[in-house]
């Protein structure tokens, strides 16, 4: 579980700067959805919690395509930390 340590760490340094910013409301999306996945792997029937699941991607997506373009260099260090996968250009 180095993911989990990586995310409470990153956290814990955003949280005493800025709750609102991009890069803290993507590290709490993506502990919400490691969390959520880990349940929909045990209730493979939660059609509930899949809906939420790709709602939270979404703004996933678009909170890390607005950093992208803002800033590319803190949108690199973010991906790299949470070990996620650089989303497609479209």
């Amino acid at each position: 579980m180095v993911k989990n340590s990586c995310i409470s760490v990153i956290s814990q340094e955003k949280k005493d700067e800025n709750k609102g910013s991009a890069e803290f409301q993507i590290v709490s999306f993506t502990k919400k959805i490691r969390r959520l996945t880990s349940h929909l792997e045990l209730h493979r029937k939660d059609y509930l919690s899949q809906r939420g699941l790709r709602k939270i991607l979404g703004k996933r997506q678009r909170l890390l395509s607005y950093l992208a373009k803002k800033n590319r260099i803190h949108y690199k260090e973010l991906i790299s930390r949470l070990d996620i996968r650089e989303s497609k250009t479209r």
